[in-house]
């Protein structure tokens, strides 16, 4: 493939080439990231454009089809000519990276592109190499930071490893693409990057594909509601999404609002600390752990609540509050990250202070003990989704972003050098407030 020319005079609405690398994509769905990368791949076909994504192999699924207008092209694992006999997720990184790199040259051999857009870090490595192979402007979006998701410490070797390749990532990229202001303040104040080399683009969501039939609703509440409100969470089970806050803010719940159930729907590696908090609580009668629920059963679910609560420490957009407003629910929020970008208080959900049980059973009482409001933020939020929110909106901004990066990008200038980064000794400053020392890798 022939370089692209230094100075490129385009029209950020024409067609553009993508070369799209994400280590989840359907069937493979771990997390809200491979969902993100099919909806935003399929409304830039629909808009146009031509999409290739290179992904992780399942089995079963083809090594090639298109699909929903989009080529997708997965690598498949290695056979095991080496030991690999480890639970090591930077060891499997790495191996994964090998084929997915083969996969992406096969791509570049079939076809012509103008940009690589990078979906995290787990595929720098296939990123960096393809971009400075096909002399491309490259495009990352971070969905999230090792150091955001452990409230700014990096404890371990693979916590260090994995910022730095964020930071390598980062700075090797032409553009980068963050899901909300918070995360921009955070990318920029962790790899110390320049403000305007990073797009705000939200996250999307179709609205349409979580309104649940009433039928779907009204059956959703008979089996999970009691004779009083039904408050929901839905998401992973983990530390950092703060749903151990929630189950301790359910007692004081419980005492003001008789009948009260409150429904938990995911699954993690913290449900087992959590199930023994509610035991303790003598909550067994009040609080249901329905495990994973898919997205044909959630949006019912979320439309039966009377309030969703999104009770996260760290969450660098909120993903889950928009899906919730789309299926109906009225919203209870903690004050933190993207949330607070999302919710606006009295007007589309209640807010509250992140970490402090009183303050969530507060919010939460604002809606179940007051239906007309909560309807009233309910229909405001739905409304909103879909005007702010719309999948066509936010492929157009992220085709806006490709086309700033084809303007800035200058091949001759060797922009893939190594950064280095050295391991940080000290917790890292991240924009909620919540640490102030700042690491040696800043």
């Amino acid at each position: 493939m022939s370089p692209n020319a230094d100075v490129i005079d385009i029209n950020p609405v024409r067609s553009q080439r993508v070369l799209m690398l994400s280590w989840e994509y359907p069937p493979v769905l771990v997390g809200g990231l491979g969902r993100h990368v099919h909806a935003l791949s399929v409304a830039l076909a629909a808009a146009g454009h031509e999409v290739t994504v290179v992904t992780r192999h399942a089995d079963g699924a083809p090594l090639e089809e298109h699909v929903d207008g989009v080529r997708v092209l997965r690598a498949a694992e290695d056979p095991v000519t080496f030991p690999l006999a480890t639970n090591s997720l930077l060891a499997w990184t790495m191996a994964f990276n090998h084929t997915l790199t083969r996969a992406a040259l096969r791509a570049a051999d079939t076809g012509d592109y103008d940009v690589v857009h990078a979906h995290d870090w787990l595929v720098a490595h296939t990123a960096i190499t393809l971009a400075e192979y096909l002399h491309l402007p490259l495009v990352t979006t971070m969905h999230a930071t090792e150091a955001g998701r452990h409230q700014g410490w990096l404890p371990a070797e693979m916590n260090r490893t994995i910022h730095g390749v964020e930071h390598w990532l980062s700075s090797a990229s032409t553009r980068l693409i963050a899901c909300s202001g918070y995360m921009r303040e955070q990318v920029t104040t962790l790899f110390g990057l320049p403000a305007d080399q990073v797009d705000v683009v939200a996250n999307g969501v179709d609205d349409r594909a979580w309104r649940a039939r009433p039928r779907a609703v009204a059956s959703a509440r008979a089996r999970f509601a009691g004779d009083g409100p039904l408050v929901g969470y839905a998401g992973r089970l983990v530390y950092e999404k703060g749903v151990q806050h929630l189950v301790d803010a359910v007692p004081q719940l419980r005492a003001r609002h008789p009948g009260l159930r409150v429904l938990i729907a995911g699954d993690g590696p913290y449900r087992g600390e959590l199930e023994e908090r509610t035991r303790q609580l003598g909550l067994d009668g009040t609080v249901r752990f329905a495990g994973f629920l898919d997205n044909t059963q959630l949006p019912a679910v979320l439309g039966a609540t009377d309030a969703t609560v999104v009770p996260s420490l760290y969450e660098p957009f909120g993903m889950v509050a928009l899906e919730a407003a789309a299926a109906g629910a009225p919203l209870a929020v903690a004050r933190t990250g993207g949330l607070a970008e999302i919710v606006e208080p009295g007007v589309t959900g209640v807010t509250f202070p992140h970490s402090d049980p009183s303050a969530l059973a507060g919010a939460v009482g604002q809606l179940i003990g007051n239906e007309v409001f909560a309807r009233r933020v309910a229909r405001q939020a739905r409304s909103m989704v879909g005007q702010r929110y719309g999948w066509a909106t936010i492929a157009a901004r992220t085709a806006e972003t490709y086309a700033t990066a084809r303007r800035e990008h200058a091949p001759a200038q060797s922009r893939r050098a190594t950064v280095g980064v050295p391991a940080p000794r000290q917790p890292i400053a991240i924009p909620d407030g919540n640490l102030l020392t700042v690491g040696a890798a800043c």
